[in-house]
């Protein structure tokens, strides 16, 4: 009987998890603040004010895809990184893997935290789009947009997670810092990839970043066939990602 409780109670440990997470970082300013703020800025600046015809175009409708993409990145990476190192660092994680809870919670929250805020991220930037730029989305782009939002966020989630295993709290913020603005640049989310020299386009087709923006411009109407290429490439960071943490988990836990 005792079983059937506590499996009982862990949808609501779950969500508990996911609620504290999500407030945790919601009253940190500075996380929310730059989060939510710098994918908004760079679109007003080059989606609306820097684009000919008022911003009513192709190019805004491809920044709005491209900005969410990056937009989205950055609470996966430090929600992840970040939080965790700074857990294992002060022995939170220690205690929350001696309390009785569901074993994914601690994960689970965190990628349910990192989606909630690209779904955040996105929402703000659709609303820039629609409201100063002329983008209209029809439902079901609408539909496509918060869904390639959600699972293009998770090979990032899955680079926080083996991030936040291998470094301390001091390091995880400068490490994230490195990785995620390249991402951003040689991926082709700051500027449309076909501006950048030849050599950058060469190399964003093996960033996650480049086929994240991919499968963005897809659901926004941009590209006229879903990249199966990009389904396929971030579907095997995610799994390479996962594995290696999964690894370095181990390995931290001896």
């Amino acid at each position: 009987m005792s079983t059937i409780v506590s499996m009982g109670a862990w949808p609501r440990a779950y969500a508990l998890e996911a609620r504290n997470e999500f407030l945790k970082l919601w009253r940190q300013p500075a996380f929310l603040i730059p989060t939510l703020a710098f994918p908004c800025l760079f679109y007003g600046l080059f989606g609306i004010l820097m684009t000919p015809g008022g911003g009513a175009g192709q190019v805004s409708r491809y920044l709005l895809a491209t900005y969410a993409a990056f937009g989205a990145i950055g609470p996966a990476l430090f929600g992840f990184a970040v939080g965790l190192a700074e857990e294992r660092s002060s022995g939170l994680l220690d205690l929350k893997r001696v309390l009785p809870m569901p074993p994914l919670a601690l994960y689970l929250a965190r990628i349910a935290m990192a989606v909630l805020f690209a779904w955040i991220i996105g929402a703000l930037l659709l609303t820039l789009a629609t409201s100063f730029a002329g983008v209209r989305l029809s439902a079901g782009a609408g539909v496509r947009y918060f869904l390639a939002l959600a699972l293009g966020t998770l090979p990032f989630a899955a680079l926080g997670l083996l991030i936040g295993t291998l470094v301390r709290a001091q390091a995880a913020n400068a490490l994230v810092q490195l990785i995620y603005l390249p991402l951003g640049f040689l991926g082709g989310l700051w500027f449309p990839i076909y501006m950048l020299p030849k050599f950058i386009q060469g190399i964003a087709q093996f960033l996650p970043s480049f086929h994240f923006g991919q499968l963005m411009l897809w659901s926004v109407g941009a590209q006229p066939a879903l990249p199966w290429q990009s389904v396929a490439v971030l579907s095997g960071y995610c799994a390479l990602l996962l594995a290696a943490a999964g690894f370095s988990w181990t390995r931290m836990r001896e």
